[in-house]
């Protein structure tokens, strides 16, 4: 039997052609309709740590994710640790595309609960070993609440002996110094109908992917599965009993969904140079919408934390308990799977009414701890800000009017009231893979897949040979 050396990589989306800010999607999805002790305390994570494991270095996050707060009028994390996989400060090499997933992960889940505190950390690599390392680093941490991770790959048959990883070590502290749990949160893929693991394993909270749509004032409007979201049944985890009323005898994801459609992406800030460009990008992905599920999941921690209640542990069971009222059930679009109303492999249960699944997740669970993708982002200085859709996706740049605003912050500050959307440009993006440049697969940012002859895939032949041979190639999102 030819062994198989497993690579992991970060899930991301492309091709951009609307963009949110965190007003906008806080506003959507009912985060700012959210307090605590009948309106005196505000919902914003305090005493909670969210941890985001990542693969590679970012020496750039803190700095990126300073700017980010000043532009948007976020305060910046109460603390911001960022360490590598053994919790030091001796990190490895920096990787262009993980960086700006990096800052993506980092950006989002800090903007939806923005005094939260961040735990940043970086496998040395994208290898299931270091990624897996750097988890458990995470989990053994005083006051984290919720680990992130923002990457996948496909199943593989020996999965399920690493599902011990995302489950709560005994005796955790968790936020505000009390005892409690720990929630995993996964991205369930960017590559439409199929599973990746982790998100398949029963001990993680899968999170797909929607396209966004938002009404008059900026509210809520309507919602359609995004067409690449990862979703279906697993083919070696089985069912979970909190799972036991779906169709099937395998574990289904995703468990919930948020906004992943690169066409209703994200503002993101990242000055480690990415294709010789930096700055302003635009992204998407399931792996923007982990993060933010990373977020909900410290805000009910907050809360339960001034009722003098633990953390969360595994909340991905506790969201099947919640009222179908809580969430925006999404019954329209595909991914290979369709939407309909109630559970489906695309949505899960739909997405967060952030207020309700908050409020609802409050008194729910126990203090008791037991265990249960290649992307781009190419701004280019002088593309017009008007939108308009091409067949070929272009890149474009924030640079114009977001320049403007960072000399004035204020003026964004004053857009970012629950009104209409303020008139940020459009930015577009080339596909890593697309014809206008020749694909490199020695590109460690964009191709992480496993050698018929051990170690990367790393030549065009070998990539030949592995779909000649029908190898289980991870995912090029």
């Amino acid at each position: 039997m030819r062994s198989v050396h497993l690579q992991v990589e970060e899930l991301e989306a492309r091709h951009l052609l609307s963009v949110f800010t965190p007003a906008q999607i806080r506003h959507a999805y009912g985060f700012d309709q959210l307090s605590f002790a009948n309106g005196r305390v505000q919902a914003d994570g305090s005493g909670q740590t969210i941890a985001i494991v990542e693969a590679f270095h970012d020496p750039k996050i803190s700095t990126d994710l300073h700017y980010f707060d000043w532009i948007f009028g976020l305060p910046d994390p109460p603390k911001f640790t960022q360490v590598n996989e053994r919790g030091g400060t001796a990190f490895t090499s920096v990787n262009p595309a993980w960086a700006l997933e990096t800052a993506l992960d980092v950006e989002w889940a800090h903007a939806m609960a923005p005094r939260a505190n961040i735990l940043l950390v970086e496998a040395d690599s994208a290898s299931f070993s270091d990624l897996l390392a750097a988890v458990n680093y995470a989990r053994y941490q005083p006051g984290v609440v919720v680990v992130s991770m923002s990457w996948g790959s496909q199943e593989f048959s020996y999965e399920t002996a690493y599902d011990a990883y995302f489950t709560t070590p005994p005796g955790h502290i968790g936020g505000s110094g009390l005892p409690g749990g720990i929630t995993f949160v996964a991205s369930s893929g960017d590559n439409g109908a199929g599973t990746s693991y982790p998100a398949v394993s029963p001990n993680v909270l899968a999170v797909g992917g929607t396209s966004l749509t938002v009404g008059p004032g900026g509210s809520y409007g309507s919602e359609k599965a995004w067409s690449s979201s990862g979703g279906g049944m697993s083919l070696y985890e089985r069912k979970p009993s909190f799972q036991m009323a779906l169709a099937g005898s395998m574990r289904s994801t995703p468990d919930v969904a948020l906004n992943g459609d690169p066409y209703t992406g994200y503002y993101i800030y990242d000055t480690v140079a990415y294709w010789g460009n930096s700055g302003w990008f635009q992204d998407a992905g399931t792996s923007a919408a982990a993060p933010q599920w990373a977020a909900i999941i410290a805000l009910a921690d907050q809360g339960r934390a001034l009722m003098g209640k633990g953390s969360l542990s595994n909340a991905q069971s506790l969201v099947y308990s919640l009222p179908a009222g809580d969430f925006h059930d999404i019954a329209g679009g595909s991914s290979g799977y369709a939407a309909g109303l109630g559970y489906d492999l695309v949505t899960g249960r739909g997405t967060p009414k952030a207020n309700l699944v908050v409020q609802h997740l409050l008194g729910l669970g126990t203090l008791s701890v037991s265990p249960v993708m290649a992307r781009n982002g190419v701004p280019i200085p002088s593309l017009s800000t008007n939108p308009f859709l091409s067949e070929m996706p272009l890149a474009g740049s924030m640079s114009r009017e977001l320049d403007m605003l960072a000399k004035n912050p204020d003026s964004i500050r004053q857009e970012q009231g629950y009104g209409d959307f303020f008139p940020l440009p459009l930015v577009f993006h080339q596909d890593e893979h697309s014809p206008l440049r020749p694909n490199d697969l020695s590109e460690r940012s964009g191709v992480l897949a496993p050698s018929a002859k051990g170690g990367y895939l790393d030549k065009f032949d070998e990539w030949k040979l592995l779909r000649e041979d029908g190898f289980a190639i991870l995912s090029f999102s």
